[in-house]
């Protein structure tokens, strides 16, 4: 069998450019559709499957993760990256030919299950192409390219759908998908495999879907649905059968998806605790941290996306320099230790937040947490692709890769869920101290969404219709307004400090190899 990692000199370089240009093929989708999204459901009128354009894709490329990791170690990587790339293209155009929003949802689950594959073959490869002393390297780089992905998306989305309109921001992926296809046939040799399709664990796959798709769906309606209400609980319950029935499965076949005994592998199950709790604080920050800045502070926005740019910095600078000191250092699992702790201290700094502060000081903070998980990123991978069989080297990688996604799913419930619980009475609490007229509470319409609540344009619109002598009691209710907020995000980031905490104990405990 040929080994792959001894590709050198320039095909070496071009099949990295090829994976390089897969992942941030597969990343720049998931922050430049985004940007999108208003002038999608304005033209094909749809606001009610707003969510499910996200949500389809989550579902999907969540889903399908493991299962290619798996299928790689047994077929030969080439295949799938090919495979992967190009479904993703195609899927691509179909998102920009469609005509109405149930179309959309459709393709973008489609283009979901290619960027998947793409997701769980890219950080293998990495694996595969270069030998255990340079892989540190490498995953530094790609992690700060994921990073970038997350500052040129929100902005090169904006650009694209006003210049060119939104089905541009699909057709995109196009030219960079063709390239990527290219430098991957040319460079990447085909590793011949005497796995057939008798071999896949059908019955698996199809419990482990089965298992994850209401749970994922019930962690994505907790945003207007309560975790006691009969649809979630009657997910979750699915889903709790179905991940019970798939544990069984794997016990009992002789290629399972997931072989329970990595478990036993210490680098591994810890790199799984630090991957999955970690996330929660990423996407702590990520879905709450416009709303610091838009809510607490009063500052308007028209790309949220681009308020993050300091945080995805930081995460760029220390992905680099981590995996520059992994071949260095003895100790690296403390590496993982200082990226939970810088982690944790940009959280409790979030969480001091109030409307007096400064928007600098938001920015130092999400710079510290973006360090924090940049120096995480490269860890996980790289301890776990030295400390498993070579022939399991795709299912440890992609299930690195699950846990972080499932862990920001679920960090994005929990956190999500606090916040809606939490925010009125805040709010209420901080207007009653005012004694003010009712009018003003419902005027703003307290009861909606914390992004209609806090919209500048509206708020504007509001003031703008009252007398003169009520525009300052209206200017009042909204610093209450906003105290109550501040209130609100400051039990929010802590509860996800104490989660992140989870990691950076668990990262003490990790051996290295």
């Amino acid at each position: 069998m040929i080994k792959v990692y001894e590709l050198q000199g320039r095909t070496r370089v071009l099949a990295t450019i090829g994976i390089m240009l897969a992942l941030l093929l597969a990343s720049l989708d998931q922050t430049i559709v985004g940007t999108a999204m208003p002038r999608i459901v304005g033209e094909l009128k749809g606001l009610d499957y707003y969510a499910w354009v996200t949500t389809a894709y989550l579902l999907t490329s969540t889903t399908v993760v493991p299962v290619a990791g798996k299928l790689g170690d047994m077929f030969g990587r080439k295949p799938f990256l090919i495979a992967g790339m190009a479904g993703f293209v195609g899927a691509s155009a179909l998102c920009g030919i469609s005509q109405n929003m149930v179309m959309l949802v459709l393709f973008r689950g489609i283009q979901g299950l290619f960027g998947g594959v793409l997701f769980a073959t890219v950080f293998t490869v990495i694996g595969d192409i270069f030998p255990p002393e340079q892989r540190a390297r490498t995953q530094g780089l790609f992690g700060g390219i994921f990073g970038l992905s997350s500052i040129v998306g929100p902005t090169a989305g904006g650009y694209i759908t006003d210049n060119l309109g939104w089905r541009w921001v699909f057709y995109v992926n196009v030219p960079f998908g063709i390239a990527a296809i290219a430098a991957v046939l040319i460079a990447l040799p085909y590793v011949r495999s005497k796995a057939t399709w008798r071999d896949i664990d059908f019955l698996g796959a199809a419990t482990l879907s089965a298992g994850l798709v209401p749970l994922l769906i019930a962690l994505s309606i907790t945003r207007d649905h309560a975790w006691t209400d009969p649809l979630v609980v009657g997910l979750l319950s699915l889903a709790a059968l179905f991940l019970a029935a798939f544990l069984v499965v794997e016990t009992r076949v002789e290629n399972p998806i997931l072989p329970l005994g990595l478990f036993r592998n210490n680098v591994f199950a810890v790199s799984v605790v630090i991957s999955f709790f970690s996330a929660f604080g990423m996407f702590g920050s990520i879905i709450f941290v416009p709303l610091v800045y838009q809510g607490v502070l009063g500052r308007t926005a028209t790309n949220s996306g681009q308020l993050l740019t300091p945080m995805m910095l930081g995460l760029i600078v220390f992905s680099t320099i981590a995996g520059q000191l992994m071949p260095r250092i003895r100790y690296y699992r403390f590496i993982g230790t200082v990226g939970a702790a810088l982690m944790i201290v940009g959280l409790v700094l979030l969480a001091q937040v109030t409307v007096h502060t400064s928007a600098l000081e938001v920015a130092r903070d999400i710079v510290i947490v973006g360090a924090g998980l940049g120096l995480t990123f490269p860890l996980t991978f790289v301890a776990v692709q030295s400390a498993i069989p070579r022939e399991m080297l795709g299912v440890g990688t992609s299930q690195i890769t699950f846990w972080r996604n499932l862990g920001g799913t679920v960090g994005t419930a929990v956190l999500g869920s606090i916040l809606a619980r939490r925010l009125p009475g805040a709010i209420a609490t901080q207007v009653a101290a005012l004694h003010l007229p009712t009018q003003f509470g419902l005027g703003t319409g307290s009861g909606g969404s914390p992004q209609s609540l806090f919209d500048p344009a509206r708020l504007a619109a509001i003031r703008a219709g009252l007398p003169p002598q009520a525009q300052q009691l209206f200017d009042q209710f909204l610093i209450a307004v906003r105290v109550g907020l501040a209130d609100t995000l400051h039990d929010l980031f802590l509860y996800a400090a104490v989660i992140v905490a989870v990691a950076l104990v668990a990262s003490l405990f990790m051996r290295e190899v």
